[in-house]
């Protein structure tokens, strides 16, 4: 729902200020107060709902902005900076995260107090002066509205009273906003006896509960913490607050208020042995008492440890500054810092888990973390180098009062704690509880192999009695290469769950391990279905276990598709016959990845690490809190744009993605992985997974998004995403870039493609069809989406038009083609899936585009672009459809465009020398017009030489082809591998079709020849045949 606003705060409109992180004193720049006003236009559907921007300033944590105001040219949205950047970073994002409008990171440069863009939709380059026929944003007049709302009728009165330590107010600036809304700054008004006073004016606050409140010190907010003002305390419609500086704690009444000095914060740095601190009021580091003496370092017992000394690295008298310590301290106890004069706070452990020292004492190198499992004893081992107790706690099940003993853990090396329990333990239920700073907390062990009903506690587990009959002769199933592969995207529920599939455990792995399912007309379903359908691997969307489906309420209806990770290591329960049952997940799971291994298809699994579905709950945060997210300050950074994200940078948490994957691996036979926003994960853990994986198959794929979902807390640098997947060998990323040329950008649905005859995308047709490897062919300079190439080779290139996320692709056309008629509509179609089948990379689809899958919102005439959460009506593959003659054709085009991909190797090609060899892009005087040729026969292909056109007009397209007798085996109307026509000279395309023909080698040719003449002779004998009967007749 958009946020509520008042006709005055039309006018003038900022975030709440975006607080500076106590780790990094800063210094006052000019850029603090500069006004960023953003007009975001030109969507083609000229639908704005739910459009916002996510703002911040170049190193500081961002913020929501709605878009408020409105011009000729669209919305406005402004934002007071307040921080020491020079640049300031933007996305227009829809809602929270839902889509992006384009999907780079934009920043405008600080140069003044005012900075003003307009940004057109889907174009990533924005204008810095008014576009013709536009006007400046008023905002003076704007700003003279706003500050006059104190003398309003009817308006909340806040005064704000501010004492500052140096009792000096001309830098001082004061910040606040009513509620979740917009705010803005206030200047003083008067000085007293207590220090300044501002006011500030509300209307229509009624319906809101709080002020936010925020004061800034030379440009530099002077806490992290956001005041929160209680509404309920104004007496008439005044509401009088005091603060001090730095002190985020608000009185309401002076005599409350209490201006001791505080020691605001404090954490370690680095190492144990060295403490960053931040006080309200400055302290003097050069103090003759120096050496510390004015401080004092004790643990929850109450010991103290002494101090070397106190210092600060910008000068003397400082806010910020370092206690170090005589010898690092035990990252296992709770410690607490104080100074004379001033009021202490606990040393926070956090700043000290990537520090080296921490990583070299507590990194774990061992392989048996979880359990160790045989018929006399298990062995449990966690890994909790914070806990000062650890216990496990066994129960008969997974819910309920049914605890049978909780026996203590012994600490043991590298931060783990291990426990061993005698006898036979196989179906025993068990959690962990860890005691952190006094505080302690049930966790379900973070490598728990089974659980119990939703979850909640993990069970010890014999998994050689869970494997199907004939696992051992199970293997993987893999390409020679990752071009060899066709992935389909499914979900295990979706797949099954509708009544047309004619399977009998609807929504379950097994049911996916049924043969023979047909639709009630007999048309082959589920897993026949895509045996038939020809891919190689099917990617399956998360079933590890995941938090969003209650597994006790099974028989009602529920869906989600799965991004809620809670139990890594373990298959997600509502997809079994019995989720209280840990070991019947287990074996199901299995017994669905083996059926498929049986019928020559790999299995991907979709894998979730770059969040949790609630970090703070979490069987990773319960037992090592802080140190398996990625935090600023005492928040969880959001590259997610799911509310957290997990510090993958980190020895451990790099050691436990590692590990999940390859016992993913090992015990289930998965033959690949799908890393969701994998530009959350650092290179080097994906550079890890990809080798530990090598050692097992080198032919196991790794795929991912090459974006975040919001801004990450890891250095742009270091995060994998596609703009570097050349750095990531053996790693490929999804094509965006071919994805939106084909039809239209994704976070638009008006927004047309190619196949919709969008001008001007030749450009990133051709980027696709190489595959995003650099390429003499490709007018790099004249392509606006991405900068040159991003792909090392062809391998690492995933070719698609539609997935999970977003409309489908008929959805798409549908919205973004509303006048075509439907014959056009599927030229469209199989145009898309012409371009992704002939084009280099590795291709890819979302189960049911090959049947014209649609996601429609029961109880409204719309399509779902984000289905995630909604029911089985818009999600469940409609198998009966494929009883529509249309239906029936569009599946037929899709099943021989990659029978024809298979049997040319030259569309696979494995190297960028070979596509730079061998792929030449032919020069086309038709606008909308791809064609290229691929000679050589590269790679072992047979044909001499291929050709390739694309024609994303309307009307046919005559070209002029190569010398020779070229044979069509795919147009408009059909795919496959017999030839459908030959043609020499030129070629007729008709409108929104492709043509693919082939020079066959010698050999071939006098094949195919011979074949020919045969069909002919044998026709010519029926003609000769039919005409004696008849004349005999006569």
């Amino acid at each position: 729902m958009r946020k509520r606003l008042t006709a005055f705060m039309l006018a003038f409109l900022m975030p709440l200020v975006t607080l500076f992180s106590m780790w990094t004193p800063m210094e006052a720049q000019a850029a603090v107060g500069t006004t960023f006003i953003v007009h975001y236009g030109g969507r083609t559907d000229n639908d704005y709902t739910g459009w916002n921007m996510w703002i911040w300033e170049e190193g500081f944590e961002g913020t929501a902005v709605d878009f408020t105001a409105e011009d000729n040219f669209g919305k406005i949205a402004m934002y007071q900076c307040t921080e020491n950047s020079s640049r300031i970073g933007f996305i227009v994002r829809l809602n929270e995260w839902e889509a992006k409008d384009v999907e780079a990171d934009r920043y405008a440069e600080i140069n003044g107090n005012t900075v003003e863009i307009w940004v057109t939709s889907g174009k990533e380059a924005f204008e810095t002066t008014p576009p013709a026929g536009c006007e400046p944003f008023d905002f003076a007049a704007s700003e003279a509205e706003r500050l006059g709302a104190y003398d309003a009728e009817g308006a909340l009165k806040l005064n704000v009273h501010y004492y500052t330590y140096g009792e000096s107010y001309d830098s001082v600036q004061c910040y606040a906003a009513l509620g979740e809304n917009a705010g803005g700054t206030y200047p003083i008004v008067e000085t007293d006896e207590y220090g300044a006073e501002y006011h500030a004016g509300f209307l229509d606050y009624e319906k809101e509960s709080i002020v936010k409140l925020s004061m800034s010190v030379n440009g530099v907010a002077d806490t992290k913490y956001v005041r929160t003002l209680d509404i309920s305390k104004a007496k008439d419609g005044v509401l009088d607050v005091y603060t001090v500086e730095g002190n985020p704690e608000v009185w309401y009444s002076e005599e409350e208020a209490d201006k001791t000095p505080i020691i605001v914060s404090a954490g370690f740095e680095d190492t144990t042995k060295k403490i960053l601190f931040k006080a309200s009021k400055a302290v003097d580091t050069s103090d003759p008492r120096g050496e510390g003496a004015y401080y004092k370092v004790t643990d929850e017992a109450g010991k103290e440890y002494p101090i070397q000394k106190a210092w600060s690295e910008s000068g003397s008298t400082v806010t910020d500054a370092y206690i170090i310590m005589d010898e690092a301290l035990d990252a296992s106890k709770t410690y607490f810092l104080e100074r004379e004069g001033y009021k202490g706070c606990k040393v926070e452990i956090a700043g000290a888990f990537s520090s080296e020292a921490f990583e070299t004492t507590y990194t774990y190198t061992g392989n048996d973390l979880g359990q160790t499992y045989t018929d006399e004893k298990t062995t449990l081992r966690v890994w909790a180098p914070t806990a000062t107790e650890v216990k496990v706690n066994l129960y008969e099940a997974g819910e309920g009062d049914c605890l049978i003993e909780s026996l203590p853990m012994t600490k043991d090396v590298q931060g783990t704690w291990v426990c061993e329990l005698e006898g036979e333990k196989h179906g025993v239920y068990y959690t962990y509880s860890v005691t952190v700073d006094g505080q302690t907390k049930e966790a379900v062990d973070p490598y728990a192999k089974a659980v119990g009903v939703n979850g909640n506690r993990g069970m010890i587990i014999d998994l050689d009695s869970t494997d199907p009959e004939g696992w051992a002769d199970d293997k993987h199933v893999t390409v020679p290469n990752n071009t060899d592969a066709v992935i389909y995207e499914l979900h295990v529920r979706d797949t099954t769950i509708d009544a047309s599939s004619g399977v009998e455990n609807k929504g379950k792995y097994l049911g996916l391990t049924e043969k023979g399912t047909t639709t009630a007309s007999g048309k082959k379903t589920a897993l026949d279905y895509i045996v038939d359908l020809g891919v190689t691997h099917v990617q399956i969307m998360p079933m590890y276990d995941y938090a969003t489906v209650d597994e006790t309420k099974l028989d009602t209806p529920q869906f989600n598709w799965g991004y809620d990770p809670k139990n890594y290591n373990v298959p997600e329960g509502s997809y079994s016959t019995d989720p209280y049952n840990g070991e019947v997940r287990v074996e199901e799971a299995k017994e669905m990845i083996q059926a498929f291994h049986k019928e020559g298809v790999g299995v991907i699994m979709d894998v979730v690490y770059n969040h949790m579905y609630s970090a703070q709950n979490s069987c990773l945060d319960n037992t090592v809190p802080d140190y398996y997210f990625r935090m600023d300050g005492d928040k969880y950074t959001n590259g997610s744009g799911c509310g957290n994200e997990v510090a993958s940078e980190r020895s451990m948490a790099q050691k436990f993605i590692v590990d999940s994957c390859v016992y993913w691996v090992n015990e289930y036979h998965v033959d690949g992985f799908r890393f969701d926003l994998m530009g959350c994960i650092d290179q080097e853990t994906m550079l890890a997974v990809r080798a530990a994986l090598d050692e097992i198959d080198p032919n196991i794929i790794i795929l991912g998004e090459g974006w975040t979902g919001g801004t990450s807390g890891l250095v742009a640098n270091e995060q994998t995403n596609k703009r570097v997947t050349y750095k990531v060998p053996g790693v490929a990323a999804f094509s965006d870039d071919i994805r939106d040329a084909i039809k239209g950008s994704v976070f638009d649905s008006y927004d047309n493609g190619f196949i919709s005859g969008k001008d001007g995308q030749e450009i990133g047709i051709q980027y696709g069809v190489v595959a995003a490897v650099q390429h003499s062919g490709i007018k790099y300079s004249a392509y606006e989406k991405t900068t040159g190439s991003w792909a090392g080779d062809p391998g690492q290139c995933i070719t698609y038009s539609s997935c999970h996320d977003n409309l489908t692709l008929w959805d798409k056309i549908y919205y973004s083609a509303p006048d075509a008629t439907e014959e056009a509509k599927l030229s469209m179609n199989k145009l898309s899936a012409a371009i992704i089948y002939t084009a280099q990379g590795v291709p890819f689809m979302l189960s049911g585009e090959e049947i014209l899958r649609t996601k429609p919102i029961e109880g409204s005439n719309e399509f779902s672009h984000n289905s995630y959460n909604l029911n089985d009506y818009t999600n469940s593959m409609k198998w009966d459809t494929l009883d529509d003659e249309k239906t029936a054709d569009m599946l037929e085009y899709y099943k021989g465009l990659i029978a024809f991909r298979s049997e040319h190797p030259a569309l696979r090609m494995t190297t960028t020398e070979d596509i730079e060899a061998n792929l030449a892009f032919m020069d086309v005087e038709q606008k909308n017009v791809v064609a290229y040729t691929i000679a050589n026969s590269p790679n072992g292909e047979k044909a001499k030489n291929i050709m390739v056109i694309y024609n994303g007009n309307e009307e046919a397209v005559d070209l002029t082809i190569p010398e020779g007798k070229w044979h069509v085996y795919i147009n408009g109307e059909k795919a496959g591998t017999e030839v459908l026509d030959t043609v020499e000279g030129t070629v007729n395309v008709a409108g929104i079709s492709a043509v693919v023909l082939v020079q066959e080698g010698a050999n071939v040719a006098l094949i195919v020849g011979i074949i020919i003449a045969a069909v002919a002779i044998l026709a010519g004998v029926g003609i000769f045949v039919s005409t004696k009967k008849k004349a005999k007749k006569a």
